[in-house]
């Protein structure tokens, strides 16, 4: 009669963008990026569950990135320039692992609010049987003699099914790249792969031992330094304060020896390296109150966290050029041991946005393995020593600074400025390399 009926395309079930967003929540590129996957899943939210046509700047400056709400978005660009690396990996997410996907997400630029849309499916047009089958059929051969066997049709068949072998040989191959790609998408990074590889492969272990930070708040109340052998004894947790300090201060002390607590910067440092070793196989988390001296000489280790909250850095001190000081406030000195021309002996973080981290690779007491330490003056420092250590661009820019193909062994100390809970820039204040400890 008048033509086929158009098709109509409907609107994708609510139930369906939750799923899309549990799978990309769940893939590499999004695991890596704790922060990014809390952004998408905020203004999702608030368009699937709260029905928001419009979600603006300042808002997702407060909620997720923890903003004060007076705060001035033409001077603070967190929100844009987390937007922008936000549709770049949505965009790389449906180009690969998500390429299955029926149903896309997308972020219009200037504004959002996420579109959800069903991806158009492509349909090949069905070739008749008749023509399909005309490339086998003699032409001027009456239909009772077709059946008969067509000279060097055993070797088509032959050609044919070695081509067939070697299209799914080739599938195979592409396959099996992609799916490492997919689970170890950091070793595409030169630079990123050299150092990792020799703590997620091969037969070593690897220990990623975060801060007590329970410890480093008994210290800073009790203003007293514990060392590594009161903290295996426990001797912190029996007489915290002592006689110094009044009953009701002393139960506040027990109660904060008894729990087990974390920060956020270098919980987030964890997960990226855990990450890395996408089947569980070689890496493994431990607080530091339940780490045991044994298992520092036989496994790689990595701690996170100063030598306040995490006591096991002390072990390597000695080996060190940069030194984080007590100090009787928050804001902790760092000790250039052995200044060169143009450093400074003494680094003060006397300012909120500034900070620093001592990052340092080394061996283990027994040369057997492989040691990260990742220090800073406060979390955030601590978080852009881990950013250091994940980025191609840094180890990169850091390896050519050094005219070297692979990394020596090496301290860095690295100045930030940061704001709550967020590394900003991220610069070398000075360095040592120890290839002679090879």
């Amino acid at each position: 009669m008048g033509g086929p009926t158009p098709k109509v395309i409907e609107a994708p079930d609510t139930s369906a963008c939750w799923e899309l967003l549990e799978r990309i929540g769940a893939s590499p590129r999004f695991r890596r990026a704790p922060r990014l996957r809390e952004f998408l899943d905020y203004v999702a939210g608030r368009s699937l569950r709260d029905g928001c046509g419009q979600i603006h700047e300042h808002e997702i400056g407060v909620e997720v990135f923890g903003r004060p709400n007076h705060y001035d978005t033409s001077v603070d660009n967190i929100v844009r320039a987390n937007a922008t690396e936000l549709r770049k990996r949505l965009e790389a997410y449906f180009e690969e692992e998500g390429r299955p996907e029926t149903l896309v997400i997308d972020i219009p630029r200037g504004s959002y609010v996420p579109v959800f849309s069903n991806r158009p499916v492509s349909v090949e047009p069905e070739e008749p049987l008749e023509a399909a089958m005309a490339p086998f059929e003699a032409p001027g051969v009456p239909q009772e003699e077709r059946s008969a066997p067509i000279p060097r049709r055993h070797t088509f068949i032959w050609v044919a099914a070695i081509v067939v072998l070697a299209c799914v040989c080739v599938a195979l191959w592409m396959q099996n790249r992609a799916m490492k790609r997919l689970l170890y998408p950091w070793k595409s990074e030169p630079a990123v792969a050299a150092l990792w590889t020799q703590f997620v492969d091969g037969n070593r272990t690897t220990d990623v031992v975060v801060a007590d930070q329970s410890f480093l708040l008994i210290q800073s109340i009790d203003n007293h330094s514990f060392s590594l052998d009161d903290y295996l004894s426990r001797d912190y947790i029996n007489s915290p304060g002592g006689e110094r300090l009044k009953p009701d201060m002393q139960t506040v002390l027990s109660l904060l020896a008894s729990k087990t607590m974390g920060s956020m910067g270098e919980i987030r440092v964890a997960q990226r390296i855990l990450s890395l070793d996408s089947q569980g196989k070689n890496v493994h988390l431990y607080n530091a109150r339940e780490y045991m001296s044994p298992l520092l000489s036989r496994d790689n280790v990595i701690l996170i966290g100063s030598s306040f909250s995490n006591p096991w850095q002390a072990l390597f001190e000695g080996r060190l050029n940069f030194i984080e000081e007590p100090s009787s406030d928050r804001m902790s000195p760092i000790t250039n041991r052995a200044p060169k021309p143009g450093e400074q002996s003494i680094y003060a973080t006397d300012s909120d946005p500034l900070g620093y981290c001592i990052v340092a690779y080394l061996p283990n007491p027994n040369h057997i393995g492989k040691v990260l330490l990742i220090g800073g003056t406060s979390a955030e420092a601590t978080e852009a020593g881990g950013d250091f250590l994940l980025s191609e661009d840094q180890l990169s820019d850091f390896q050519k600074r050094l005219h070297v193909t692979t990394l020596p062994y090496f301290e860095v100390l690295l100045k930030t400025s940061q704001a709550r809970d967020t590394p900003f820039a991220t610069t070398i204040a000075a360095y040592r390399t120890y290839p002679n400890l090879y």
